[in-house]
Order: C-alpha cells, then sequence, then structure tokens
C-alpha cells in the first residue's frame, strides 16, 4: 500500500475541540433561516457532503488521508492554520500523482452539520405549515390509507402498520413509528385523534401503552374527511420513497389547517416548535372570516377564535399571552386547572377539592404525588387526605381538608405551589417553502389558504381532464349506436381488429380512443335504452365540464368551494369548546390570593403602633368589670382606635392633616395580646408628626358609596368612596383643613342613610346624608353643627337606610324607658366610663348648621367619648345582641353586651360601664356586631359573605377615639 505522507498526524486538543463547536453552534444559531437559494442547494448537496469521490468514469480505491497543518513539508496551498489537505490516489500502480482536494476543517464541519441541522428541521422535528404534519405522521397515515384501514374496516394490528410504515416509508426505529402513532390515537394529547386506537393506549397517569402485537387501529372518520379525501385526484405531488421503489405523497390534502387543529411540538437544532390546540368550529368560523376579508385585523379574528383549546380542558387565565402568540407566534400562555368545592358531609361540615380537569401536558400521578410531598413536608397545610378516584367517566382527584381549613386559600396555594397551573409556552414554528418560518395566527392560516386554493384547483383540472376524456368517448359511443348497422357491417366485413378499428375512424372520423371504445362494446349494450344512458351522460359530463371551467375561471369561485367544504366539516365534526377563557387576570398569584380572608381585630395606639389580633384573643365580659388588657404600651402612649374587619379589606388610613393611606389588612403583622405592635410608620408613609385619627376597612369600592368626614371644628363634607380605590403609598388629600382644625371621624354611607353627630357637651343632630353634598377630595365642607364656646365635635356615626323608621311622627313621651321599650337606640359613652341607651326616636331629624338637642347631661367633669347607633340586630326576646369594646387611655380593655346598659332619657346620667379609678379616661370605644362573631365561629373555614363595616351598622363595627 503506497504511503501518502511520512510526517505524523498532528493531535488536536479538547480546546480545539471545544472552539470549533462554538464556531458552528454559533454560525448554525445565525444561519439557520437560510435564502431559499442556499437552502436548496444545501439539500441537492447533502449526499455530496460526506464523501471525497473520485471521477465516476473510473473504479477507484481511496485511501487513508493525512491532515497537515500549514507548516509541514508539503505546501497546504495558502490554506493558512486549520486546513487539512486531502491527497486521493487512484492506486492504479502507474506512478501518476492522486488528486489533490485542499479544504478547511471549519468550512467541512459547518457544512456538514447544517446539512444535518437541515435534514433533521425537514424530515424529521418540525411540520409543514400546509398539512400540519411531520413526516412521520403523514407516512403513519398514508400508509393506513393504502391498507385500507378506513373508519367502517374492521380494526388492524398496531404492528402491521408498523411494518408497513418501516419497510416503505420510514427506515426509523419501530419504536417511534410505534409512538407517534399511539400520540395520534390518545383523546388527551390531540384535541382530535386521528387514529382510532382499540387496546391500551397509554393513560393521562403517564403509563405505557401495550405492545403493539396487542394493539390495534384504524382510521377516524375525521381523518378520512380532512387529511385523505382527494388524494388520488391528483392534489399533491408524489415522491419517491427512501429506496426510490415507491412513491409517498409529499403532503397530504389537507381540508383545514391541521397545524392550528391539532397542534405540534418538537425539538429540532437550534431551535423548537410548540403549538396549541383549538376548536374546529371556531377554525373554520376564523378561516371562513378570513375569505371574506383577506385584510381583517387580529382582534377581528380573535372575535371568531378567542383562544386554544386543549383536549384536557381546564382554565386559561387571561389574554395576553394569546395575544402575543397570535400576533408573533411567540407568547405564554397561563393554564389553570378546573377544580370545585364540595361539601363532602353535611353533618361533620367536612370540604374538598374536587380536581376534574388538569393543564394540558400535566402528569396527574406526578400531581397527586407532588401534593402529597407538599403536604409531608408542611409546605402545603389545610390538607387532610387525597384520592384519585378517577375512572372511566373522568377525572375526579378528591383533595379532603382539615376543619376550619379555607378552600379557597388552599386551592390558590396548589395554583401557585404545583402544576395544577401551568404555562404553555407557544412557538409557532413550522416549515413554509422549504424553510422554517415563525409565523402568527394570520400568517399561517394565509399560507394554508394558499395551500388549500393550489389544491381544489389541481383537484379541479383533475376532474376536468378526466370529464372531457370520458365525454370524448361517450361522442364516439353515440354516434357508433346511432349507425349501428353500418358498424357492424365495417366489423364483419374487418379482417382483424385494426383493420375494424381503421374502418370506423374512416368512416365517422373517430380517435382511436374512439374507435376502441365502440369495438368493446357489448351486445346487450346496442339497445335503445343504452343509447339514451350514454346520451344522458353526454349532457351529465357537459354541465360538470362547465362548472369545473367556471371554477378554475376565478379565484373567488375556489375560495367559495373551500369554505363551503369547511362548513360541511364543521356541520359533521365540530364539537363545544373544553377550555374556559378567563379574562379576569393573567394567573398571577399574589399575597393576598393564599392568605385566608379573616375576621381579625386591629388596635391603634396614639403613638402610631398597630398589631393585628385573632377575634378570640378578648372573651366576653359583665357590665362594670375591670376588663383584660390590650398588651404593652409605651411610655406615654394610649390606644386611640379599636377595629374589626377582614385580612383582605383596603384599611384607609386618614391623618389629622386630611391625608388618606391605604394598604391591605393583611399587610399588618400578626401578633399577640401582650406584644407591643408594629409602627405604622413601617406599614405607610407617614409624615413627621402626623397623626392617623380615622380608619375605615373597605371590602370594594362601590360606586353607589361614599365617605363622610367630620373635622373637631364642626366641618362635614360627602365624598364618593371610588375616589379612594387608587392611593399612591405617599399618600392623597381626602380633606382641605382651616388652620386649628383637624380630621377626626370618617364612616362610609349611601344617600339613603342617617348621620348621628354629637359634640362633647352631649349635644346630637340627627340629618340625612343626602342633604350633604357630595365634593371632589380637595375641598372643605359644610358647617355640620353650631358648637358652643369651648365645645367640640365628640362622635360620629350611621344609620342605614333599611333599619331607620320615621322618626318625625314618633312622640317622646310615647316612649317608655325600661328593658321593654323597642330599638334601635343611641348609645352614649362618656370619658368617664358611664354609659345608656336612649331610644332613636327620642331626637328629630335637623338639617345641618344647628345647635342640636340634648343628648347626655354631664357633670363638670365628664364629657362625651363615643355615640353609636344599636338595636338593629335584635334577640328573640327583643333586646340587642351587639357588644362594645371600651379600650381606656392605659390600654385596658373591656368588652360588654349591649343589652345590658340601660335604657334611659335624654337627660339622664347613665350607668357604670366600666370602673377607671387605676385607668384613666375613655380613650376609644368599638361597636361589634355578635352575630357576625357567632357566624365566623360556626364556619371558621368558611368566609362569611356579611364584612363588617366601621359605620355603625347593625352587622358591622363602630369606633371613635
Amino acid at each position: 500500500m503506497n504511503s501518502l505522507s511520512s510526517s505524523p498526524t498532528p493531535s488536536i486538543s479538547p480546546s480545539m475541540s471545544l472552539s470549533a463547536t462554538l464556531r458552528v453552534s454559533s454560525f448554525l444559531r445565525h444561519n439557520l433561516f437560510l435564502a431559499p437559494s442556499r437552502a436548496s442547494a444545501l439539500r441537492r448537496n447533502v449526499s455530496h457532503l460526506r464523501f471525497l469521490s473520485s471521477s465516476p468514469s473510473r473504479r477507484t480505491v481511496h485511501h487513508p488521508v493525512k491532515a497537515r497543518r500549514g507548516g509541514g513539508q508539503e505546501d497546504d496551498g495558502g490554506l493558512g492554520n486549520g486546513s487539512l489537505t486531502a491527497v486521493v490516489k487512484d492506486g492504479t500502480g502507474d506512478g501518476r500523482d492522486g488528486r489533490v482536494l485542499p479544504f478547511e476543517l471549519h468550512k467541512e464541519a459547518m457544512d456538514s452539520y447544517m446539512a444535518y441541522a437541515l435534514s433533521v428541521l425537514l424530515g424529521r422535528a418540525l411540520p409543514d405549515v400546509r398539512d400540519g404534519l411531520k413526516p412521520v405522521h403523514r407516512r403513519i397515515l398514508y400508509a393506513m390509507h393504502e391498507l385500507g384501514l378506513s373508519s367502517r374496516k374492521p380494526f388492524k394490528k398496531c404492528a402491521r402498520v408498523v411494518g408497513e410504515v418501516l419497510g416503505k416509508f420510514h427506515p426509523h426505529g419501530d419504536n417511534a413509528v410505534y409512538d407517534s402513532m399511539v400520540r395520534m390515537a390518545q383523546d388527551f394529547s390531540l384535541r382530535f385523534p386521528l387514529i382510532q386506537g382499540h387496546g391500551n393506549f397509554g393513560s393521562i397517569d403517564a403509563d405505557p401503552p401495550a405492545a403493539m402485537r396487542y394493539t390495534e387501529c384504524r382510521l377516524e372518520a375525521l381523518t378520512e374527511a380532512i387529511l385523505l379525501a382527494d388524494l388520488e385526484q391528483d392534489t399533491v405531488d408524489f415522491v419517491p420513497n427512501f429506496d426510490s421503489s415507491q412513491k409517498e405523497p409529499s403532503l397530504l390534502p389537507a381540508r383545514l389547517p391541521t397545524l392550528l387543529l391539532n397542534g405540534s411540538s418538537g425539538i429540532a437544532v437550534g431551535m423548537a416548535t410548540n403549538i396549541p390546540p383549538h376548536n374546529l368550529g371556531e377554525l373554520v368560523d376564523v378561516l371562513c372570516a378570513l375569505i371574506h376579508n383577506p385584510e381583517a385585523s387580529l382582534q377581528e379574528l380573535l372575535e371568531y377564535m378567542p383562544g386554544p383549546d386543549f383536549p384536557t380542558g381546564g382554565l386559561i387565565m387571561g389574554n395576553l399571552g394569546i395575544l402575543a402568540a397570535y400576533r408573533t407566534g411567540r407568547g405564554r400562555i397561563v393554564v389553570r386547572g378546573k377544580a370545585d368545592i364540595e361539601l363532602l358531609d353535611s353533618k361533620t361540615k367536612r370540604i374538598a377539592v374536587i380536581i376534574k380537569e388538569i393543564p394540558y401536558q400535566t402528569n396527574k400521578s406526578s400531581l397527586v404525588e407532588k401534593i402529597a410531598e407538599l403536604v409531608e413536608n408542611k409546605t402545603l397545610e389545610g390538607i387532610n387526605d387525597i384520592r384519585d378516584e378517577s375512572d372511566r367517566s373522568g377525572m375526579r382527584v378528591v383533595i379532603e381538608l382539615k376543619r376550619g381549613a379555607d378552600p379557597s386559600i388552599v386551592l390558590n396555594n396548589l395554583y401557585r405551589l404545583t402544576a395544577l397551573q401551568s404555562s404553555f409556552n407557544c412557538n409557532m414554528v413550522g416549515i413554509l417553502d422549504g424553510q422554517p418560518k415563525q409565523m402568527g395566527l394570520k400568517e399561517l392560516l394565509q399560507a394554508f389558504l394558499e395551500f388549500r386554493c393550489s389544491v381544489v384547483e389541481r383537484r379541479a383540472r383533475y376532474k376536468l381532464s378526466q370529464a372531457q376524456d370520458r365525454r370524448h368517448i361517450v361522442e364516439g359511443i353515440v354516434v357508433g349506436l346511432d349507425n349501428l348497422d353500418r358498424v357492424i357491417e365495417i366489423i364483419k366485413e374487418a379482417k382483424g381488429n385494426a383493420a375494424a378499428s381503421a374502418g370506423l375512424k374512416e368512416e365517422f372520423n373517430l380517435s382511436d380512443k374512439q374507435a376502441e371504445a365502440v369495438l368493446d362494446i357489448n351486445l346487450r349494450r346496442l339497445n335503445l335504452l343504452e343509447r339514451k344512458k350514454f346520451v344522458d351522460e353526454s349532457a351529465s359530463l357537459m354541465e360538470q365540464i362547465s362548472k369545473l371551467t367556471e371554477l378554475l375561471s376565478s379565484r373567488k369561485n375556489i375560495l367559495q368551494l373551500i369554505e363551503q367544504e369547511a362548513l360541511e366539516l364543521k356541520n359533521k365534526f365540530s364539537s363545544r369548546r373544553r377550555s374556559i377563557l378567563d379574562d379576569s387576570d393573567g394567573g398571577q398569584l399574589e399575597d393576598i390570593d393564599v392568605i385566608p380572608n379573616e375576621e381579625m381585630l386591629l388596635a391603634f395606639s396614639e403613638k402610631g403602633y398597630v398589631k393585628r389580633m385573632k377575634p378570640s384573643t378578648f372573651n366576653l365580659q359583665n357590665r362594670g368589670t375591670i376588663g383584660k388588657s390590650v398588651g404593652k404600651l409605651r411610655v406615654n402612649d394610649a390606644m386611640s382606635d379599636f377595629i374589626v374587619c377582614r385580612s383582605h379589606d383596603h384599611v384607609l388610613y386618614f391623618s389629622d392633616r386630611g391625608i388618606v393611606y391605604s394598604a391591605y389588612a393583611y399587610k399588618i403583622p400578626e401578633s399577640s395580646r401582650t406584644a407591643a405592635g408594629t409602627p405604622l410608620i413601617q406599614i405607610i408613609s407617614l409624615s413627621e408628626g402626623e397623626r392617623i385619627t380615622s380608619i375605615v376597612p373597605v371590602t370594594e369600592f362601590a360606586e353607589d358609596q361614599f365617605l363622610v368626614m367630620l373635622t373637631v371644628n364642626g366641618y362635614i363634607k360627602k365624598v364618593s368612596l371610588s375616589y379612594f380605590s387608587a392611593i399612591r403609598s405617599t399618600g392623597i388629600i381626602a380633606i382641605q383643613l382651616v388652620p386649628g382644625d383637624e380630621l377626626k371621624w370618617v364612616r362610609c354611607c349611601t344617600n339613603d342613610d342617617l348621620v348621628a353627630m354629637a359634640s362633647q357637651n352631649g349635644m346630637v343632630i340627627l340629618s340625612s346624608c343626602d342633604i350633604i353634598r357630595a365634593l371632589s377630595r380637595n375641598t372643605r365642607g359644610a358647617i355640620a353643627m353650631r358648637l358652643k364656646e369651648g365645645d367640640k365635635m365628640a362622635s360620629m356615626d350611621i344609620i342605614p337606610a333599611p333599619r331607620h323608621t320615621d322618626l318625625d311622627k314618633a312622640a317622646e313621651d310615647s316612649i317608655s324607658y325600661d328593658k321593654g321599650g323597642s330599638g334601635p337606640w343611641l348609645l352614649f359613652v362618656s370619658e368617664n366610663g358611664y354609659g345608656k341607651r336612649v331610644p332613636l326616636s327620642s331626637f328629630k331629624k335637623l338639617p345641618l348648621n344647628r345647635v342640636g338637642l340634648i343628648g347626655y347631661k354631664f357633670s363638670s367633669e365628664d364629657r362625651l367619648a363615643a355615640v353609636f347607633v344599636v338595636g338593629f340586630s335584635l334577640t328573640e326576646d327583643g333586646e340587642s345582641d351587639e357588644q362594645v369594646v371600651l379600650v381606656s387611655q392605659s390600654g385596658t380593655v373591656n368588652r360588654i353586651k349591649v343589652r345590658d346598659i340601660s335604657i334611659q332619657s335624654r337627660y339622664a346620667r347613665g350607668v357604670i360601664l366600666m370602673r377607671l379609678e387605676h385607668a384613666g379616661k375613655i380613650q376609644s370605644a368599638s361597636l361589634i356586631s355578635a352575630s357576625a362573631e357567632e357566624a365566623a365561629e360556626l364556619l371558621p373555614g368558611m368566609q362569611s359573605e356579611e364584612a363588617t363595616t366601621n359605620a355603625g351598622t347593625a352587622e358591622g363595627i363602630s369606633m371613635s377615639s
């Protein structure tokens, strides 16, 4: 054997290999989307990139090729560093030198890798935009069509189909073909399965299918109607198979965009595709809309097809991801599983979350295992048991909750911590004109319409050619039947078939085909009835030719036919949408979604400290007791407010300077009764020296709700609650104040409510909220009460519209001041711990800017601390079931039943509510509805729709400082 070179072969270091790989990968990323000319050239030269062949005119022997660096003994032709020289000798022994083929290593590696990448892109991983299929799926369906496995024929073993595909069209592994076939038969993988399976074809729990020798299959009727119809009518091109022994279709004549119907996913070299499935009926509608209006915008198309429709159902959260995917071809769609909350046992009040649908491509068994793991690790709380009760009738995963657990919070935690909420990342890449391309919805539909137009046109031309050929033959047969005697005479006189054919052509001016057709007529078809059939067939063919010619004359006619065929498929195969579109949000879970909406107590101090406590912190006590301490207070600090609200409420903080701040109630850290609390400055941005004087919890910013504001000097105004729905972190102006005045009370009301105001000297005005003019935020308001010198406003409360009676007709002397008197009442609390109830009918309605009526006669050292409207929530004996919480300046808290406070006249002094020998004066008072607390105790895990308010309502809370 002749030696090619005596120089040693240079070794290639790992760093050189890595750099070469990086160069190839970098080139691939930037050059994978090739120009059509270059892509076609690469496809033509794929087979030649693997070999260095000599001239084909003579047999050659290839010897090993030595690679030499540019500085070796032989000249490298100026290729420089990294080049190789391939020396190929012909091996004839005549002493002549072989051909020398110089090339560069990185170029050879690049070209070879590009050829491989292009082969993977076009031949395996990416679907064609026109019929929506990858080559393996197309070959499986065509092989089943050739085997006659229609939807009306018996099932046949999958192994038979796999062998047919491998032997004729797809020279790859049998597992690849069988896995693709199995996926096309799974109703949880494809929105509209293309193959009807018989046997075990896997499950949504990722159970593997049975071996191909056990399972059977046949085509679905939808597959035959959408993909395989008209295949034999020259609608698509046929290309040689891998060994050129047979022909296979390069495409299937799809009647609908299958790429959007069932979606597709695949990973190629340097790129991938992930297209969601859609509803057939909506897909036909959007296709027809684009046919009628080719210039339709994306928003117009979304009216017909608002989003994907996954085979496993679920909730599609938000539409921003859908818009991005349909506009650019890339977007993120958030999908949630569908879950219901059921009461398993009415006696034990056992509640469970029932999962009925899961996101697309989610493994159910893995989801259940993940939930169990989170429960075991204490990451997910409130779950008592997990059971998978799924069967043939549908999916049912039962998550039984612990007693007291909030099902909505548990469900939100499942969304946040498990695959019950997942994202489908759209990457709509497909093969168009021989190269991969990322497209939006409209571009995909337009590409399909162009393909479908060419299919319909080719089918029409094929049918037209067939009809014209048949009509030509039928015309010759009719001529022969019209001259039957002469035809028989010519045939009798002829010496053979050729002579008879020639005689007929010469006698009747027939063509070769017509003459052969006349000679092939049977004797039984020579009667008059058969002649009529041929005449009718000729007329029918003429009509068919006319229609086909008209169809081919206009693109509009072709589009009308495409629309008609699509509507027929919709009427036959469409089904209701499975995935529900939820436009409420984008599926992003915030802290509020996983925090229980529980009732809570908020305690505020004058120094600006706040803490959140559970309602059970303070037990019910009797009138006249000392009470329980609310906790440690700083030096020279005192309690200012004590309110009841829920965790999800917006808490509006109104300062003495007329500024309002906002924060969720759950933002306040929960603490024990004895804790000192959290500075408000850590929750809201207070200015130096600014104090919070009123706190209003708001569940919903309704349009018909208002905030009534009252200052110390007696100015009042009403502002729409919706003005405070968006408050910046630095606060906004709520009211304009005159020098020396400060905002002290804010309550929520409607125009039909009444407002009760009282001064420190015990004067009371009862007025309608309707007469208070609604103003903007940056205003001062009107005078509420004419205050005497040294007197200031002490409190304000709201009487809701459904509760108040006609006070104008009530007479004061008709009221009995004993326990038998009926409510409602005004509950007065003085600073020295005294209190009483006065019937509301003792006060008549007055306009604003009046002195008011006497409500309480005070001693010289006492004055009014708070006033509430009570008696709207009554027990069976007609008494109030509300409770009042009193807080002293030192922080002592006492909780008293309102029914234990005696009913007295407007001029009485009252009874002792709280002994204050060592506790100073009453700092604040709050009213709590007992019925609301009982409901919370009966259903600790369920959130009552009845929210407590700070307006002094019968089902809420009032507070005063």
